[in-house]
């Protein structure tokens, strides 16, 4: 079972000066403290559920470049990539930058999109769900060949590159893992099983609700003729700040080792916490000397 930080919210009692000093000294912190990864949301405005659309917000892959040269070994990635925000091939471009300057250390998360007032802010389209869908799955198909020994055109319906040169190539061997996020079962999950090598699904709707849908996963797998053991699956939320009582708005060490273990018995090999969990310096200190030696034992 694996750890890891999800950071999305980028607000600062000290202000915007302090937005780079305090990013990088919790990337830094959460690698010493042992997280697998860590991962940034990718959007142009902060979301609903996190604060008003003009709270701070940085661009993805800048940001991760900046966390990359402060850290050594934590896997770096975005959290997810929404498919309008950029063209396939200077997209793939920046995720191959980021995995060589961070030494092999990153992710490729990708998902369908939803946050249309962003988009139609920027002046980017924001097709019908079907059509992102599509868009999403031809993106994959391009990924896939810039990082091969392929360099020809590339023809779909909705993206036509002339040429797939992409160099250098990845210092992730075959490439950076291609992560899916959603649990949509008919468009997503049957995207997975087709491309990635990780799914994240969030846990909204509860452990029941997750295990039927890796369960569609794992049937999507066996139709694509995959391997469903390997594609990693990953999970959001679920998790509070930690108190050792578990006071309200709390969760105690031992209540998150228990979601811990629930999740494992479901088939999730890799959690992720978000920011909120990790502010509180009394949660910090529990996460580092109870959580993180725990799940390392599961």
């Amino acid at each position: 079972m694996k750890l890891s930080l999800l950071y999305n919210d980028f607000r600062d009692s000290a202000g915007t000066p302090a937005i780079g000093p305090r990013l990088a000294e919790r990337a830094k912190w959460a690698e010493d403290a042992g997280f697998h990864a860590f991962f940034m949301i990718d959007h142009f405005f902060q979301t609903p559920l996190q604060g008003p659309p003009d709270g701070p917000m940085l661009d993805v892959y800048s940001a991760l470049s900046f966390v990359a040269a402060r850290t050594e070994r934590i896997m770096l990635g975005p959290m997810v990539l929404g498919v309008m925000n950029r063209q396939p091939g200077p997209l793939i471009k920046q995720a191959t930058t980021l995995d060589v300057l961070s030494g092999g250390r990153s992710y490729l998360g990708i998902g369908a999109g939803w946050f249309e007032r962003e988009l139609t802010a920027f002046g980017l389209p924001f097709p019908p769900v079907a059509e992102r869908f599509e868009r999403l799955e031809e993106t994959l198909q391009i990924a896939k060949q810039m990082w091969s020994q392929s360099s020809g055109p590339y023809n779909g319906k909705h993206y036509r590159l002339a040429e797939t040169l992409n160099a250098p190539q990845p210092l992730r061997a075959p490439h950076p893992p291609i992560l899916i996020g959603g649990s949509g079962e008919k468009r997503t999950l049957r995207l997975v099983a087709r491309y990635a090598d990780a799914s994240n699904m969030n846990l909204d709707e509860g452990i029941d609700s997750l295990k039927r849908k890796l369960a569609i996963l794992q049937d999507h797998c066996l139709h694509a003729g995959r391997d469903y053991a390997g594609v990693e699956k990953t999970s959001n939320g679920g998790f509070l700040p930690l108190s050792k009582s578990g006071a309200k708005g709390t969760m105690s060490p031992e209540q998150a080792i228990d979601l811990l273990g629930q999740l494992k018995e479901a088939g999730i090999e890799q959690a992720l916490i978000g920011l909120k969990v990790v502010i509180p310096e009394d949660s910090r200190e529990l996460i580092a000397t109870e959580l993180i030696p725990s799940v390392a034992k599961l």
